[in-house]
């Protein structure tokens, strides 16, 4: 029986196309769009349209008025930029600013070197750390305005019985009432509320410090003060900056707290950006201070996206 093989040629297929076998080697397939949940919409509109209504208009309106010569209500013309272009020749508004800024930078450094130092004692090994981090933390959960009145009272009475038996003139009358002090009280009150959230952030970025490193440099030679310059500070660098950043910020909209030490005063020494801004609802000026107010907004959004820069980067890491 005789048998017979096939050796005619193969043609290759007309498809030019790679052959490509399936299994690990294949092209990974299209992924389909996640659906979106409903509800996520549900939660969301109301949301965004509340955001819009009372954060998004209001702020659109006041950017509009800001250029015209409105006094908040009936009839108003546009005038352009002279509410602007008055902005920086009016003594008032930059003794304003003035004022905030300096309190601001004063402040900044006074609450990290505080609350820095702070949250390295209450990350060491002592007794009784959880109390006293609980009790530290009591100052950033009430309110402003609370804390003003108290410290009003004490600026008032106690601080200057305890001069008048120290012998000291300076501080036998109240510190509010001195053109020349009164902003110290502000800062020292601002600064108590403001340490224990500064230095929480501090403690998450020392307890992310692993202790090894400590017990190198110890065994090397390293004094304390060598191990805080050399690992200590480069390691919460970023958590530094991100304090400075957002303290900053929030103390550029001191309020409440000036209001109920001082309203401002003696005088308009302690006058800040905010309480100007205000001013504007019942003192006639209502689009004056909307120019003042858009540009505090402006000085705000720049604190904010350098803010928000420094935070996505420190998470990064």
């Amino acid at each position: 029986m005789s048998s017979s093989l096939d050796i005619s040629p193969v043609h290759a297929p007309t498809d030019s196309r790679p052959v490509v076998p399936s299994g690990a080697g294949s092209p990974a397939r299209p992924r389909r769009k996640r659906r979106v949940d409903p509800t996520f919409y549900l939660f969301l509109i109301p949301t965004l349209l509340v955001f819009t209504l009372a954060v998004t208009v209001p702020a659109v309106m006041g950017i509009v008025y800001s250029f015209t010569n409105s006094i908040g209500f009936g009839d108003f013309e546009f005038v352009g930029l002279n509410n602007y272009l008055a902005l920086f020749s009016d003594p008032s508004i930059l003794s304003a600013y003035a004022f905030t800024l300096g309190f601001s930078l004063v402040t900044v450094l006074l609450v990290n070197a505080l609350s820095l130092a702070l949250a390295i004692g209450l990350t060491a090994k002592i007794k009784f750390k959880a109390a006293l981090r609980a009790i530290y933390v009591v100052p950033m959960v009430v309110s402003g305005i609370i804390i003003a009145y108290v410290f009003q009272f004490l600026f008032y009475n106690s601080l200057p019985a305890l001069g008048e038996a120290l012998g000291s003139k300076v501080l036998s009358a109240s510190i509010l009432t001195n053109p020349d002090l009164a902003w110290t009280g502000i800062v020292v009150v601002t600064a108590w509320q403001a340490i224990p959230s500064s230095m929480l952030v501090f403690m998450a970025g020392l307890l992310a410090i692993p202790g090894d490193i400590y017990e190198a440099a110890s065994i090397d030679g390293a004094s304390a003060w060598q191990r805080f310059r050399g690992i200590t500070l480069p390691l919460i660098a970023g958590y530094l900056m991100i304090n400075t950043i957002i303290g900053f910020k929030n103390f550029l909209n001191a309020y409440d707290i000036i209001v109920g030490l001082t309203d401002g005063g003696p005088g308009t020494a302690t006058y800040s950006i905010a309480m100007r801004i205000f001013s504007g609802f019942d003192g006639g000026d209502y689009a004056y201070q909307m120019a003042n107010a858009t540009v505090f907004f402006a000085i705000a959004v720049v604190l904010a996206l350098l803010q928000l820069r420094l935070t996505r980067g420190k998470a990064a890491l």
